[in-house]
């Protein structure tokens, strides 16, 4: 059985109080297996029959919303998809892990659209992005706090819902999957 982590957006911050073992609870209750909070709130490693991540997002987003009445995001991705978002991320070698993140995304983004966003921060941010599959990279280069680059942002902008882990917490998460 294939090992899958979610990635859960805004788990534990404004009113979406929610205790990880309610959640491993949740998961449990629908079926996923070996089911494990790691790094932080809102990574959750599960096994589950092989199928496509989107449809597993759905499912989950669904359970958030129905059983704890959050509406989340909830970017679930296999072992080689987080390798992937760790090893395409063009800011990792150069910036610090704390400051460089993958933003999940709930589906493409339009690359014209993508263009539109780097030309209207060219020259007033700091920060560096990239597009990726499924995903964007940034590098927060002075840090995170203040920066209008958030969830909100990105939906309004890009039409897209996502959620950011940096590449510390990326790579404690790669090798816990690697583990199982």
């Amino acid at each position: 059985m294939p090992r899958y982590v979610a990635f859960l957006g805004s788990i534990n911050v404004g009113g979406n109080r929610l205790t990880m073992a309610e959640l491993r609870a949740a998961f449990e209750a629908e079926g996923f297996v070996n089911v494990e909070t790691v790094v932080a709130s809102g990574n959750v490693l599960f096994d589950h029959d092989e199928r496509p991540t989107r449809g597993l997002e759905e499912k989950l987003e669904f359970l958030l919303r129905h059983r704890f009445d959050m509406r989340s995001i909830a970017a679930v991705r296999s072992r080689d998809e987080v390798a992937a978002a760790i090893a395409d991320n063009p800011f990792a070698a150069t910036g610090e892990a704390n400051l460089v993140h993958t933003v999940f995304l709930d589906g493409e983004v339009d690359p014209d659209q993508f263009a539109v966003v780097v030309a209207d921060l060219a020259g007033r941010r700091s920060e560096r992005l990239a597009l990726g599959d499924r995903a964007l990279y940034i590098d927060f280069v002075n840090g995170v706090a203040g920066s209008p680059l958030t969830g909100p942002f990105f939906e309004r902008r890009l039409g897209r819902r996502g959620t950011a882990r940096n590449m510390r917490s990326l790579a404690r998460i790669l090798a816990k999957m690697e583990e199982d």
